[in-house]
């Protein structure tokens, strides 16, 4: 089946018109930097204020772009999704935590996500933040080899400890699970435990993945360094290649404390980081008849990636489902890509966020500034919805 971007009646077969009307208004609102700003405000005021505005979130911009509040309430979600052929990655997209209960209460969700997805069809991953599990400062210190005092390295003990039974169970259930990328200030961190992590459960199967944000310079390299480590330890290595999503907190933090941004200089130098990130990926994972010891997660919204890795997949001889690649895009976001990549047969998952509305709107915060951001993002998905919604009047008339 040939690739259509364009086909809204496939990429919006699963929403009513009231919904996409719906979603219209949000993402108009979206493209207004000065109304973001003055939602947030208004948010963390009603918050304060404790004024009753769960139901008003939830029925706006957390139905848009999450599942639930719990892992049993975002089943639904994953299932709808599931009957058009696509898959869910629950995210506890809590942010901010900083205390040891805290951290141990988001293990015990992350870990009720793996056993979710060792029996849902369509749970076929799990995911988790480093920062869900460890304080950005403790991250920080460790990324920068600062040495740590006594209570310190105690938490870095309990990080570890956490990190183990998480990985652990995903060996046990045979589930593969991601670990999301962060600033790059506490990445270095991140990537000591991914690693470990590899080395103890990647040994037959990719069980373990890291993630590369290709807005920062010199991925390249860095991911031909991480395959040519796992090669040297007999394992097996995947990656979640992503453009990234901290690039204006990344900039302005280079700015202010007087080192060299390690960040693109231009969405053009991106891209293409992105794209030499995916076919080192590729070669990596080889052909169907000679496949190699990797697995790729393509997470883009960005109509040529998407197209470029199945042309690639296609020349390497790979049918589609066949190779151990998915395609992936956010829940509430580029449909056109994931259903219509899909009804192609590709494996496709939606990051399906997840958690208590007040807890999850730090993230549901980060998601508007994006969309605002992201050149072009907000008035593609309304040209697409507007398109879809024309598209059924004429039908009807």
């Amino acid at each position: 089946m040939a690739l259509d971007f364009q086909n809204t009646q496939i990429a919006f077969a699963s929403k009513r018109s009231n919904d996409l009307r719906q979603s219209a208004l949000l993402f108009r609102l979206m493209a207004s930097p000065k109304l973001v700003a003055l939602s947030q405000q208004l948010t963390r005021f009603a918050f304060w204020l404790h004024l009753p505005v769960n139901g008003l979130i939830k029925s706006t911009v957390f139905k848009q772009f999450c599942g639930g509040e719990s892992v049993t309430s975002s089943i639904p979600a994953a299932r709808v999704l599931w009957q058009q052929g696509i898959g869910a990655i629950l995210d506890y997209s809590v942010e901010g935590q900083e205390s040891e209960t805290a951290f141990e209460a988001s293990a015990n969700t992350i870990m009720e996500t793996i056993q979710l997805a060792a029996v849902e069809e369509g749970v076929p991953l799990s995911v988790f933040k480093m920062t869900g599990l460890a304080s950005a400062d403790l991250l920080c210190k460790i990324s920068s080899q600062e040495a740590l005092n006594a209570k310190e390295t105690q938490q870095w003990q309990a990080v570890k400890e956490r990190v183990n039974r998480i990985t652990q169970l995903a060996e046990d259930l045979d589930v593969p699970l991601m670990v999301d990328a962060e600033e790059s200030w506490i990445q270095d961190a991140i990537d000591q435990l991914v690693h470990e992590a590899m080395k103890a459960h990647n040994q037959n199967k990719v069980i373990i993945m890291n993630t590369i944000q290709c807005y920062r310079m010199g991925r390249v390299e860095y991911l031909k360094q991480a395959l040519e480590q796992a090669t040297q330890d007999g394992i097996h290595y995947g990656v979640k290649l992503v453009r990234g999503a901290y690039m204006e907190k990344e900039r302005e933090r280079a700015k202010s404390m007087g080192y060299p941004s390690p960040i693109q200089p231009d969405k053009a130098g991106s891209d293409k980081e992105f794209n030499d990130c995916t076919q080192v990926m590729l070669d990596a994972i080889g052909t169907a008849m000679e496949p190699g010891k990797a697995a790729l997660v393509i997470a883009s919204h960005n109509e040529s990636s998407n197209a470029m890795g199945v042309q690639s997949l296609e020349d390497r001889g790979w049918k589609p489902g066949q190779a151990p690649v998915w395609f992936a895009q956010l829940y509430g976001m580029s449909d056109h890509l994931s259903f219509n990549l899909a009804a192609a047969h590709h494996p496709v998952v939606k990051y399906l966020p997840f958690g208590p509305v007040k807890k999850v709107m730090p993230y549901l915060f980060r998601r508007a500034e994006e969309n605002t951001s992201i050149k072009g993002q907000t008035g593609r998905e309304l040209r697409l919805i507007q398109q879809e919604l024309r598209r059924r009047s004429i039908d009807k008339s």
